[in-house]
């Protein structure tokens, strides 16, 4: 079919239906540039200059309408893999099965390399039986956990700190602390009259926990451990 048989049928199609021109960019850029041209090059076409703008404005609202999709599909799979995770770590009826699970599914569940418990004892007989219950439980003296979360800085004490690991972190990890590279800490209230503890995620991901990252979610994880731990503890 010759292109002067088929103008016809295509004029007639476009009339009918405009909105397949309309809704083309690459076709109404063209138009707009033909008309440029006839309109000769000392005549600004304020239409077509206006028209230049929305579709900018159209590309940083399309970009930012999938940013704002992709975070929100982000967060609703953080919250349910949080949610499994508590459910995960409320299931063991011994203490020292509830220990060893956090080394084990509740980490699977939660994604990361290592799992550890810190508590604080003034009591050489009692670090001793704590260590018997696992590697995932280290004792500490008083105070070392509001160094390590501040890191040695004398910042303000956060409930939930997000960052690398530090060459300290040996203390916490011991082997393990030559691989493990980012770090989740959450302070923990045992209770009145008890020692504060605190829960750490580790990951070989150096970019997995970082300082920009919300932790919400962490922080919830955290009030539901501690209330498990104080009932332990009593």
């Amino acid at each position: 079919m010759s292109d002067t048989a088929f103008a016809p049928e295509l004029r007639t199609k476009i009339i009918n239906d405009p909105d397949v021109i309309l809704e083309d960019r690459d076709l109404m850029r063209a138009l707009i540039s033909a008309n440029e041209r006839a309109m000769g090059a000392n005549i600004v076409d304020l239409r077509g200059v206006a028209m230049e703008r929305l579709e900018r404005r159209l590309d940083r609202l399309e970009d930012t309408h999938r940013s704002v999709i992709a975070a929100a599909y982000e967060n609703l799979a953080g919250t349910n893999q949080i949610h499994r995770a508590v459910l995960r770590m409320l299931d063991p009826i011994e203490f020292e099965t509830f220990l060893k699970n956090l080394a084990t599914e509740v980490a699977d569940i939660l994604r990361v390399d290592s799992v550890k418990l810190v508590l604080e004892t003034e009591q050489e007989g009692e670090e001793v039986a704590l260590r018997r219950l696992g590697n995932v439980l280290c004792v500490a003296e008083p105070g070392f956990i509001s160094e390590y979360m501040r890191s040695g800085k004398g910042s303000q004490l956060r409930p939930v700190v997000l960052r690398q690991t530090l060459p300290q972190s040996e203390a916490i990890y011991g082997e393990a602390s030559t691989w493990v590279r980012s770090e989740a800490l959450m302070r923990l209230d045992l209770g009145e009259g008890r020692l504060p503890g605190m829960l750490v995620m580790g990951a070989e991901d150096p970019h997995q926990f970082k300082p920009s990252q919300g932790t919400d979610l962490l922080a919830f994880f955290a009030g539901v451990f501690e209330r498990a731990m104080r009932r332990w503890l009593a």
